[in-house]
């Protein structure tokens, strides 16, 4: 049996158990091999195969019977939620007040966090070694740090976002490359650099509600087409919004869509980026989670379908690496010189410090070592999470089963009201994100989206049941006939 070298031998049997599961090899109420069989089949210590056992049980995934041995749980299996309703009307956007409420919980930790996506437990952090990169580029370079940096970034860290690329088919070159303030900066001057006030965009539904803050405060207005949790974009829907409105721009987000982790097939991404580019209609790319798959290969990004320039990638290590160091980028194809000239004029350029010691960080290869561990720990994460939601949550509750990503996008039962489920939620110390946020129109009702960041614990836990407890509750007062 083959291990990271980051993780224990007790987690690659935890791992080779949930495969078993996830595969339908191990089915509810199976019993699960003994201990001799699967440390014989592992060749790890019988020792090493009972303490990933007891650790499945106290995650609720087996369950142990006195001298009969461990089973697997039944929880039931979630089916897939609705994708909502087709395309919709351009309308102008307001979510500000409920969005910020949900914006409060970052940072907090008296909040479980439910509703913030970023790789909150220290353990999926590189912290030390980033501590030790910084030391070092600051000891070697102490001037350097100090001064502006230039406007398109870091040369090296560009460099090294380059050859990033290509692993997954994705060609550009350093000088293509702008270092933004996180993502969003990245977005920001996208749609400032290929849209004016009044115009049209169109955007997936779902779709991440800053996405939605950022159009209301530039002046746009949005088209929604819908996104498919378990396919993603289909082509067929930008066809149908192309023709009957005057779309300027698009904004999309293929690989691992937040909030309802849908993956667009390569074959539509291909069909899709033509069929934009023929329109004359420029794409705005958002793949900040597109490291984040569970599957062998990397999905693909729309620029490696790019002939043209007139797609704009937009991503940033912030779900990966360092949230607190908003290291984000772009790759602005044709509009490049209009995009450093915004960002010139929006904040000069980026910090030297953050940028010099993330260079070196993936320099070093650091950073693919990293991705393997929190892959793994993920999507362990999401298998754990959905079996928890599965047991406490009521019946007819639906949730995503994403191939990547951070969240699950969960759809309750009984005419739940999302924004009433989140303020008690919130009462309680729980965050989540309604669903009634990452639309314009009044479609997400009953959903909600979870957070996969971190690894499961014991507060995780209590927050999972507290919150199918309370939604089994707000879902049986809708049921009682008023009097």
């Amino acid at each position: 049996m083959q291990t990271n070298a980051n993780q224990f031998r007790y987690q690659a049997v935890e791992d080779h158990v949930m495969g078993l599961i996830d595969t339908g090899a191990l089915t509810p109420g199976d019993k699960l091999p003994s201990l001799r069989k699967l440390s014989t089949g592992l060749n790890a210590s019988i020792s090493t195969i009972n303490q990933a056992y007891v650790e499945l049980e106290r995650k609720g995934v087996v369950e142990s019977r006195p001298r009969s041995g461990f089973y697997v749980r039944a929880p039931r299996r979630l089916p897939t939620p609705s994708s909502g309703d087709g395309m919709q009307a351009a309308r102008p956007i307001s979510r500000t007040k409920l969005i910020n409420a949900v914006l409060e919980s970052v940072g907090r930790p008296d909040l479980t966090p439910l509703g913030i996506i970023c790789p909150s437990s220290r353990e999926l952090l590189p912290g030390r070694q980033l501590a030790r990169i910084m030391a070092s580029v600051l000891r070697e370079q102490p001037h350097k740090a100090l001064e502006y940096e230039t406007i398109p970034g870091n040369l090296e860290l560009r460099k090294q976002i380059s050859l990033h690329g290509l692993d997954h088919g994705t060609r550009f070159a350093p000088e293509d490359v702008i270092i933004t303030a996180g993502a969003m900066e990245a977005l920001y001057i996208s749609l400032r650099t290929i849209t004016r006030p009044g115009d049209t965009v169109l955007i997936m539904s779902p779709t991440y509600f800053c996405f939605l803050q950022l159009v209301e405060t530039l002046g746009l207005r949005a088209i929604e087409i819908p996104s498919h949790p378990e396919y993603g974009i289909d082509p067929g829907d930008i066809r149908d919004a192309l023709d009957k409105y005057d779309i300027t721009a698009s904004v999309l987000c293929p690989n691992f869509n937040n909030p309802d982790g849908s993956l667009t097939s390569e074959s539509a991404k291909a069909e899709i980026v033509t069929l934009l580019a023929e329109r004359g209609v420029p794409l705005v790319e958002d793949d900040v989670y597109g490291d984040l798959h569970f599957g062998d290969a990397r999905p693909r990004t729309f620029k490696a379908y790019d002939t043209t320039g007139t797609v704009i990638l937009c991503s940033s290590f912030s779900k990966t690496i360092a949230p607190g160091y908003r290291v984000g980028w772009m790759v602005p194809g044709q509009f490049r010189a209009k995009a450093l000239e915004i960002k010139a004029t929006t904040n000069v350029c980026s910090a030297s410090p953050t940028q010099m010691a993330l260079a070196e960080f993936l320099r070093q290869g650091l950073y693919d070592k990293h991705l393997k561990r929190l892959r793994v720990a993920i999507h362990k994460q999401r298998d754990v999470m959905l079996h928890h939601v599965g047991e406490h949550f009521p019946e007819g509750t639906r949730a995503t089963r994403p191939k990547g990503g951070s969240v699950l996008w969960v759809e309750l039962p009984g005419g739940v009201n999302c924004v009433d489920y989140f303020y008690e939620a919130k009462s309680r110390g729980i965050g989540v994100a309604p669903g009634s946020i990452f639309s314009t129109q009044d479609k997400f009702k009953s959903f909600i989206r979870l957070s996969l960041g971190g690894v499961w614990d014991d507060i995780k836990e209590r927050g999972i049941i507290e919150l199918g407890q309370l939604a089994k509750s707000m879902a049986q007062s809708n049921s009682l006939p008023s009097v």
